[in-house]
């Protein structure tokens, strides 16, 4: 996310979500599960290595991908993220849960989240790419202004909420790597 201006003064509240934000969720902890959304690249299994005494949740995780060849764990990835057939399996966009298609309604939706904030999405990806939207939660965190806990809360129920536990709960059930099953049990976590 980029900062492109100020925060308007238009806000709603509500949305399809009966369930409440979490009330302080670790902005750390969000940044990290959208970066494990990532593609891995050569550095990724040292990286996760050097977070376990942190995240002691990743040490089952670092341990199964220290026996499984780089190639087999981006195919992994693939398959789950971005491309399998007859379809992806957990497509990490809102729009995908939502509307059943890319690029939909969902999308714009939270472009124009992104705009009233005073935020870009930055990086290629839709607007409505899990990750981020991890990062977004997680500047709302980190901002001190009043607002920002207004919209956080805006972000959750109408962005979040509606499709993200199901995204969490696919993940859980279709990963054959124990590293996509507990990423998806943490973001089930945050609900």
């Amino acid at each position: 996310m980029t900062q492109a201006g100020g925060v308007s003064d238009s806000r709603a509240t509500g949305g399809e979500g009966a369930r409440r934000p979490p009330e302080r969720p670790d902005p750390r902890k969000l940044r990290l599960l959208s970066a494990l959304l990532s593609a891995p690249a050569e550095d990724s299994l040292s990286l996760l290595a050097e977070l376990v005494g942190e995240e002691t949740w990743l040490a089952d995780a670092v341990a199964e991908l220290r026996l499984v060849p780089l190639a087999e764990w981006q195919a992994e990835h693939t398959r789950l993220f971005v491309n399998a057939q007859p379809r992806t399996v957990c497509p990490p966009f809102a729009s995908a849960y939502r509307q059943g298609e890319m690029r939909g309604a969902a999308a714009g939706e939270i472009a124009g989240f992104y705009a009233d904030v005073g935020l870009v999405a930055a990086g290629g990806l839709p607007p409505d790419y899990v990750g981020t939207l991890l990062e977004c939660a997680a500047y709302l965190m980190d901002s001190g202004v009043d607002p920002a806990q207004q919209w956080r809360r805006l972000l959750w129920e109408q962005h979040l909420m509606p499709w993200l536990p199901r995204f969490a709960s696919d993940l859980r059930r279709h990963a054959a790597l124990r590293l996509y099953r507990d990423l998806g049990a943490q973001l089930a976590g945050l609900f």
